[in-house]
């Protein structure tokens, strides 16, 4: 299947104002300071994340707009106006004042994706205080990690999950107080356990932000590699110039727009463009705390009317896997703006999604150490399918060798980003020296192997401990999942380097089949001969091995480095990101 760059539509389709419809003049239009200039500073060039997405809203006529729509796993929906929004986080901060905290802190959010969870949030910023949400899905350990390492003063959960992990809490000395919210289920207040009806609850509406430095902590998001424990990236409230501007340029939000982030806060994106995006741009966003359907998310998509929506490959294959004949029994005109985010999407579903939805789905790249939008296929630019896109104004990035040269168009290498943009990771929490490690010759290491085409669009190849060296030849990983993956019986791929003595590595892909196709001996041959007639035989896989299913991060991440573990009986290291 040969993939054509998918046209640009008209910019009257797309947007009120230019959107880097004109790509060179627009990067050289828009600046940091620029952007800087739309936001409304605190005294003394200060400024506060919590109150460039709530409380500036209120001088003008979004108070009573709805900032919020939320609906719960059980169909209950409850609305906040951002006004509504900044009562309810003066109160959280009221709250946690009662409790002691004060600038600089961490409080942790163990919760799944309720309103308090948003009013947190935003209490803690208010505060000066540093939030760190985490996945509902966390056992014990991975919990008593990111509060260990922290020292997390406070943690905000609930009763049923408190449950599950309450064992830990001998281990975790600076864990001051637990406070449950009792939204479902009732609770006893106990010694060091609080109550959020008695402690957030009584509180006053009014608070006076706290003015943040705009180098002061903001929000850990901690992150897992190959080995060790998982790190705690923290960002700065200044990061918010940099998630308000591609929210604005990347989301391309508009002020009627309904905007729907599907990641939960657990993972960075449900913070950058879950929460901080979309809020400082004054629009209004739909939270659902259930889990993916595909006629419930189409159901809801129609529902509310959403325009733009932000989701994640596997999801989307999820919704390819269920079918054209469930996209036709819902009104999804209201969309206008479809994006992916969080691997890299693969080509056939950016097709997929033009032919189904009627919206091609636009990929773009960027890490939780980045904080932001590195790169991105923008609405107003053709896309090239299995592209990451064109870099944002104010990011350089470049395929660089391992001395730091930048290497030519086409030539694949280590991607790598100057340092200084405004969302970047101040720090691996209690980790200088690996924090140091990403920062050589003069650039951030991003730890992903992609190259860039003669129009300055860049493409994934793979992390650079994924890319696989056969017979002398680097073959990434992304390549052969996704030719897999036009096979009909394929749902899932993931694909790995398999030491051989020969060839030094052999491609081994893991296959999940769609319903309807059964694994065979005959299917593997098929498999086989269909990725050599795709991609030729030094390139196909050796080998096929099928599975239920494949290991995923809670994000929708294929865990390869999981699959060669497991494949080659190494220790699979940190596996707190791991879905259930």
């Amino acid at each position: 299947m040969e993939y054509v760059p998918i046209k640009k539509p008209s910019l009257d389709q797309i947007s009120v104002r230019p959107n880097l419809g004109d790509y060179a003049k627009d990067r050289e239009a828009i600046t940091w300071e620029g952007i800087k200039g739309e936001l409304d500073w605190l005294p003394g060039q200060r400024i506060n994340m919590a109150y460039e997405c709530l409380d500036r809203h209120l001088k003008t006529d979004r108070r009573d707009k709805i900032a919020m729509l939320w609906e719960g796993k059980d169909g209950e929906e409850e609305t906040y106006t951002f006004a509504e929004m900044v009562a309810q986080a003066n109160k959280v901060a009221n709250g946690l004042r009662s409790l002691g905290v004060q600038k600089g802190d961490r409080v942790f959010m163990f919760l799944e994706r309720i309103p308090e969870c948003y009013f947190t949030t935003f209490g803690t910023l208010k505060l000066g205080a540093v939030i760190g949400p985490l996945f509902s899905a966390f056992g014990p350990d991975a919990v008593k990690d990111r509060l260990e390492d922290s020292g997390a003063k406070v943690l905000v959960t609930s009763p049923e999950l408190w449950a599950k992990i309450e064992g830990i809490r001998s281990d975790l000395p600076n864990l001051e107080h637990v406070l449950l919210i009792t939204r479902r289920h009732q609770a006893e207040a106990g010694e060091g356990v609080a109550l959020w009806d008695e402690v957030v609850k009584p509180q006053s509406e009014e608070f006076e932000t706290e003015h943040t430095d705009p180098e002061d902590y903001s929000v850990m998001h901690y992150t897992s590699g190959t080995t060790g424990k998982p790190k705690g990236a923290a960002h700065v409230h200044n990061a918010i110039i940099g998630q308000y501007a591609t929210g604005k340029y990347v989301l391309d939000l508009h002020e009627d727009d309904i905007y729907w982030c599907t990641a939960d806060p657990g993972w960075v994106t449900g913070t950058s463009y879950g929460m901080f995006a979309p809020w400082s741009n004054g629009v209004t966003s739909l939270v659902h705390e259930g889990g993916f359907g595909a006629n419930m998310w189409y159901s809801l998509i129609a529902k509310y009317k959403v325009t733009v929506w932000y989701t994640a490959p596997t999801a989307i294959r999820m919704l390819m896997k269920a079918g054209d004949d469930v996209v036709k029994k819902h009104d999804l005109s209201s969309l206008r703006y479809t994006m992916s985010v969080g691997e890299p999407l693969n080509p056939e579903a950016v097709v997929w999604s033009e032919k189904a939805i009627g919206l091609p789905f636009h990929d773009n790249w960027w890490q939780t150490e980045t904080g932001a939008i590195m790169i991105a296929n923008y609405p107003s630019m053709e896309i090239r399918p299995g592209s990451m896109g064109r870099p944002f104004p104010g990011i350089e990035p470049a395929i660089i060798d391992d001395q730091g040269n930048v290497l030519p168009p086409g030539q694949e290498g280590s991607l790598a980003l100057r340092p200084g943009w405004p969302s970047m990771f101040r720090v691996y929490w209690n980790q200088q020296e690996m924090y140091d490690s990403r920062f050589q010759n003069g650039w951030y290491i991003t730890g992903d192997q992609a190259k860039m085409d003669e129009d300055g669009y860049f493409w994934f190849v793979g992390r650079a401990d994924d890319v696989i060296n056969t017979a002398g030849h680097l073959v990434g990983p992304f390549e052969v999942e996704s030719m897999l993956l036009e096979h009909p019986a394929v749902a899932e791929a993931g694909v790995i380097g398999k030491p051989d003595p020969v060839a030094m590595e052999i491609v081994k892909a893991f296959v999940a089949l769609k319903e309807g196709y059964e694994e065979s001996e005959k299917l593997r041959r098929e498999l086989i001969r269909f990725g050599r007639e795709k991609l030729g035989s030094g390139v196909a896989p050796r080998e096929i091995e099928f599975l239920a299913g494949l290991p995923k991060t809670r994000s929708g991440k294929i865990m390869r480095r999981l699959l060669k573990a497991r494949e080659l009986g190494l220790p699979e290291g940190d596996t707190s990101t791991l879905e259930d």
